[in-house]
């Protein structure tokens, strides 16, 4: 009799185990297969992306991001928009135009190739520059992962990203564009 329940507690454990309910508490900003459209509040720049891949949903993922306020030496962003748009099932690489740091994105889904097309929403600082720029590693580190990328250190910001299609895995693996921004006005565009 001692048996049973250790083997009903295992089997309770395995189902627990097999489950992943993590996916399911984030406060997702879409549904599988559903556009968005996502801004970071008028002075606030995206610090964090998560995503998590399901391949029975239309092999998309849902995303949730994060924003923080800049700091006051940044200044209030003069101006922002909308960003070169990529297209469903191709690579693509964007930074910001005019020095603009990342405040946002839209994302459309496309069931005829498994993907979605991007577009990051801009703010431009003052006459800010970037410099101590670098690139993640991969996001995720392989296909069909959850992702999540948070800005590693205070006074970085996303300027853009590079990202790789899998046609054969349907999903992408993203390299964020983060870089610091001089405390000072300079003449340079697109560091």
């Amino acid at each position: 009799m001692n048996s049973i329940p250790r083997v009903l507690a295992f089997a309770l454990l395995a189902t627990v185990a097999a489950q992943s309910p993590d996916h399911q508490d984030m406060n997702w900003i879409n549904s599988f297969r559903q556009g968005f459209n996502f801004q970071c509040p008028h002075g606030e720049v995206l610090v964090a992306i998560r995503s998590y891949f399901s391949e029975m949903d239309g092999s998309d993922r849902l995303w949730s991001f994060e924003c923080q306020p800049t700091p006051e030496g940044l200044g209030a962003p003069s101006d922002c928009w909308w960003d070169d748009l990529n297209h469903a099932g191709m690579e693509w690489t964007s930074t910001c135009t005019r020095n603009g740091l990342v405040a946002g994105v839209e994302s459309k889904y496309f069931e005829s190739t498994l993907d979605r097309e991007w577009r990051f929403y801009c703010c431009y600082y003052k006459q800010r520059c970037p410099y101590s720029c670098m690139k993640t590693n991969d996001i995720p580190e392989h296909f069909r992962e959850e992702g999540e990328m948070v800005i590693p250190s205070y006074g970085y910001f996303i300027r853009g990203a590079q990202t790789t299609f899998s046609g054969v895995l349907r999903d992408r693996q993203w390299k964020y564009i983060l870089c610091r921004m001089t405390n000072f006005d300079c003449e340079f565009e697109n560091l």
